[in-house]
């Protein structure tokens, strides 16, 4: 009995003890522990015996492809094209030495509109569509007339006591061209457009006078590597003096290009005129040319070099062979550029070498003294040396309505090429500014002054003229 007694006081120390040690360390235990050691409810112990799946993201729902683009079609083309519109606004005086037939100055005051529109590209094709409109504002002083003719003046017998001022009114599709693309190397425009060669010297487009000179032809411009190939066939020459002087033409240009270097450019051309109502001015010419330019230190020097040779064409006209040389050297410094030029033009005494597609303006002086008579374009018929100086400088003087200035002086002296006589001398002089972005102002002014000493056996030089032109000119 008495070790019962004691067997049950050593349990109940021992369960004492083990209570208090339990309690003890339940104190010891954190939170997190204790959370952690707790036993799963009933919800959680098949979460707990099941294996862990990864965590998922949500992935956004793909996009929709984005709808196909629609091919351009020619409406898109049209309408996403430009408006083509310009107004030039022209005041010219003429002072020519009188004759028992011209007796009075001639004064022009005229408004050339153009408005077309050029479309936007469609598989390579591009269009264009432009019209012209040429209007006299107030008296006309003037004459119109094919120069050298001996005709009445197109615009009437009583005109002819003025000078010639040949922009008469004209209204005029300008051009309608269709020009394809199809890469960076080919380029082929058809219908009534504008072509321009170089400096226009043999091609161009007239672009003093107020009707543009264009061309109903096909042309094809091809490029590969340093070279360039044109070629043109013009069925067609829309005139500046209106469509009842246009050409009917058979006529084939062409011109290759190789462009080595900037120091080189070499170009080989054969313009051959053949025009149905105007045989004297059919002609075939050939001719070679060399230019370039090239830095040495701050200055730049630039030159050109031409030969030509121009004969009878298709048997429209007597049989003659005329040489052309022309040699140019500029240098620029700055703002300024000093250019000499010399100009060789042959004449037999019949007639001289022409060049009756060109933009002649350019060239023999701004008075447009010289004419061929029976080629009725610039020329003369013992030929022509001209020997010429230029001083171009575009000033750094700006104003908030009047800005890049180009100030230009020229000096001509021409001489009879088949005799040798002094022909005469001519000043040009030029200002063209900028008003704002779109709107330009000119004041033009040409003096020739022919020899009064004419050697017996020379063709006498043109009279004496002075001009002078104001022009404003609008472009969108």
């Amino acid at each position: 009995m008495q070790r019962l007694k004691r067997a049950l006081a050593m349990a109940s120390a021992a369960g004492t003890v083990l209570a208090c040690a339990g309690a003890a360390a339940a104190q010891e235990v954190t939170p997190d522990a204790a959370q952690a050691t707790a036993p799963p409810a009933s919800d959680d112990i098949a979460a707990a015996e099941a294996p862990a799946e990864p965590e998922t993201v949500a992935e956004p729902a793909p996009a929709a492809p984005p709808e196909p683009t629609p091919a351009p079609t020619i409406s898109d083309a049209i309408a996403g094209g430009k408006l083509l519109f310009e107004v030039r606004a022209r005041y010219e005086f003429v002072d020519q030495k009188r004759t028992a037939v011209l007796t009075e100055n001639g004064e022009a005051f005229t408004a050339r509109t153009r408005l077309g529109w050029e479309t936007g590209d469609w598989n390579g094709l591009k269009g264009l569509v432009e019209f012209e409109d040429v209007r006299q504002i107030g008296p006309e002083h003037f004459q119109v007339q094919v120069p050298g003719a001996t005709t009445p003046p197109l615009n009437g017998a009583a005109k002819a006591k003025y000078p010639i001022i040949n922009d008469p009114d004209v209204t005029e599709l300008n051009r309608l061209q269709l020009t394809w693309t199809p890469n960076a190397m080919a380029q082929v425009t058809v219908g009534r457009q504008r072509i321009l060669i170089d400096d226009q010297r043999f091609i161009g487009n007239v672009g003093w006078r107020q009707d543009e000179q264009t061309f109903d032809a096909a042309r094809a411009d091809l490029a590969y590597g340093r070279f360039k190939l044109f070629y043109a066939y013009v069925s067609h020459v829309n005139r500046i003096l209106g469509e009842a002087r246009d050409w009917d033409s058979d006529t084939h240009l062409a011109q290759l290009t190789w462009s080595p270097a900037e120091q080189l450019r070499l170009q080989g051309f054969v313009y051959a005129l053949d025009f149905g109502n105007s045989p004297a001015n059919s002609s075939i010419t050939k001719g070679i040319k060399a230019s370039g330019k090239r830095w040495i230190g701050l200055y730049q020097l630039a030159y050109n070099a031409t030969y030509a040779h121009q004969s009878d064409y298709n048997g429209n006209t007597p049989d003659y062979d005329l040489d052309y040389w022309a040699v140019d050297l500029a240098g620029t410094f700055d703002i300024y550029t000093a250019k000499v030029s010399f100009e060789s033009l042959e004449g037999n005494g019949t007639r001289g070498f022409t060049t009756p597609l060109a933009t002649v303006h350019a060239f023999q002086g701004w008075s447009d003294a010289f004419v061929q008579p029976l080629g009725g374009n610039k020329g003369f018929v013992d030929g022509i040396e001209d020997l010429n100086f230029t001083l171009n400088v575009k000033p750094r003087w700006k104003w908030t309505y009047l800005f890049n200035l180009d100030v230009l002086v020229r000096y001509h002296d021409f001489w009879a090429e088949r005799t040798g006589a002094h022909l005469g001398h001519e000043w040009n002089a030029q200002v063209v500014g900028t008003i704002n972005p779109k709107l330009s102002a000119a004041i033009k002014y040409a003096d020739f002054e022919r020899d009064t000493r004419v050697p017996v056996g020379t063709a006498a030089p043109p009279p004496s003229r002075t001009k002078v032109w104001f022009t404003l000119e609008y472009k969108l």
